[in-house]
């Protein structure tokens, strides 16, 4: 009996496992996107993602869904080229008039962004889009197959553009730099122009 249940522990495991590579399997560089089946619609998807650079995503509930009172939940899965995937992460997305909208910023050297809905309906059941898999946006630069893909592949790697992040904290700098540097010069002109004086 423990051997039985041992067996059946295992191909569970097992069937878990291979669902879950399966769910991610979609040709390289071709987006996968909901149909005409989820309850909602795509307002806007950032795509192709970009290492760095925030990735949006907000989603309208069509009228029946919002007529009943239905509410939903965001889960995004980032995976890299080395071909890990992170833990999936359930958003606290901002809610408006029934459209869902987040935002993250994928890591350096991702493949794509795997992204799911979990809808909870009045009757509290809930159904994900899509079952058992996830839809993709793929990144600027992806590996696939054996060889790179995507605006931003170059040859047997990625030339990936420094993200928003970087670009938004330099000008940031450089300004903090030039009002540091205007405010001794002027003080210096200052303390020149007391001495001057005396």
């Amino acid at each position: 009996m423990k051997s039985v249940s041992t067996l059946l522990t295992g191909l569970l495991v097992l069937g878990v496992l291979s669902s879950s590579v399966l769910a991610g399997s979609a040709e390289g560089g071709s987006d996968v996107n909901p149909g005409e089946e989820a309850p909602f619609t795509v307002l806007e998807r950032t795509a192709p993602s970009q290492d760095g650079t925030t990735w949006s995503l907000s989603v309208e509930l069509d009228q029946t869904a919002k007529d009943n009172g239905t509410s939903i939940v965001i889960t995004t899965q980032i995976c890299l080229n080395s071909g890990v995937c992170d833990p999936p992460v359930a958003h606290e997305a901002s809610v408006e008039n029934g459209v869902y909208a987040m935002s993250l910023t994928p890591p350096d050297d991702h493949s794509y962004v795997n992204w799911r809905v979990k809808a909870t309906y009045a009757d509290d059941t809930t159904e994900n889009f899509p079952d058992a898999d996830w839809y993709k946006t793929w990144s600027t630069c992806y590996y696939d197959d054996g060889g790179y893909g995507g605006v931003h592949a170059e040859g047997d790697g990625c030339n990936v553009p420094a993200g928003e992040e970087t670009e938004s904290a330099l000008p940031s700098l450089g300004i903090g730099v030039v009002v540091l540097s205007v405010g001794i010069a002027a003080g210096v002109a200052v303390v020149r122009g007391s001495k001057g004086n005396r």
